[in-house]
């Protein structure tokens, strides 16, 4: 059985909202931190930081209202429900990450060509290094909140926090390399491998939305599961299934199948059985939205 809350319920959309509501009060802490101390130093590495961080917040706002937004029940105008809106969310993050990256590219190559001057290294070196341990801390916590939600706009914050704090890494050592060697141009290299470790994670979040968002098939392991939770019911009435489908959006899964019934079996028998495999099916999913569509032994050759 796959792992976590049920989707839709209040405690999932709680805990999905409070994660996301984290996020932002640790970028806006971060952005504060980050200015000052690249005001202070000239450092253009840590100025990128606080760029970095400033799209992060960002990402941490629209993630906050997606998930709000996901949680809505199904209405008039959408009878499939709001769960796609994390998706479209987590894309647009991907977005973000590749425009951030591309102005810490211009900025980069502009002080390459008219280093700056770079004093109190200190204060910086300590900034970014407190701005790592942060990162990762509010990114793993997102990441298992993501994890137990099986929220993509979530996990699309906690990749752009992962991506800062590994970023924040390499800002530092180009930090340490000015001060140890004097050489200036190691802060703009290095945040020119910033900018490049930025794009490979926007590059990801975006392919991984949008396979969302064209109703890509469920992972091998999952669809397993509702293999599992069919084969495990062991009703005498089911003889088969196929043409089983199931796609995602957002946190929810949706699952159709047809389900072919023994000769003889009453249309009421076959309605509470189908009920009772529904729930097996939705346990397995986190609360899957299953059809089960029902057929006659030879309506089409079994599968099981």
């Amino acid at each position: 059985m796959i792992t976590g809350l049920v989707a839709g319920s209040p405690e999932h959309t709680g805990q999905k909202t409070r994660a996301a509501a984290l996020s932002i009060a640790s970028n806006s802490a971060l952005i504060a931190l980050k200015v000052a101390a690249g005001i202070v130093t000239g450092s253009i590495a840590i100025l990128t930081e606080a760029i970095h961080s400033s799209i992060d917040l960002l990402a941490s706002v629209i993630a906050f209202f997606s998930v709000r937004k996901a949680g809505e029940p199904a209405d008039e105008s959408h009878p499939y429900g709001h769960e796609k809106v994390e998706n479209v969310s987590a894309a647009l993050e991907g977005v973000l990450i590749l425009v951030g990256a591309a102005v810490i590219v211009f900025e980069s190559i502009r002080r390459l060509a008219n280093p700056p001057q770079i004093d109190t290294l200190g204060i910086g070196i300590a900034v970014i290094a407190f701005s790592m341990v942060a990162n990762i801390g509010v990114s793993t916590y997102l990441f298992r909140k993501a994890q137990l939600t099986q929220s993509p706009a979530l996990e699309g914050d906690a990749e752009h926090l992962r991506t800062d704090a590994l970023t924040s890494a390499g800002v530092l050592l180009g930090l340490v390399l000015v001060q140890v060697t004097g050489v200036k141009a190691f802060d703009a290299i290095t945040a020119l491998a910033v900018a490049g470790a930025i794009v490979w994670a926007g590059l990801r979040i975006i392919t991984q939305s949008t396979r969302v968002l064209v109703d890509e098939a469920l992972p091998q392991e999952e669809m397993e599961a509702v293999h599992e939770a069919i084969d495990s019911y062991g009703a005498t009435e089911i003889v088969g299934f196929h043409k089983l489908r199931a796609r995602r959006a957002g946190s929810r899964r949706y699952v159709d199948l047809h389900v072919q019934f023994r000769t003889g079996t009453t249309l009421e028998r076959a309605h509470e059985v189908s009920h009772q495999l529904q729930g097996r099916i939705r346990d397995a999913l986190h609360g899957a939205d299953v059809l089960i569509h029902l057929e006659p032994e030879d309506a089409a050759r079994p599968r099981r």
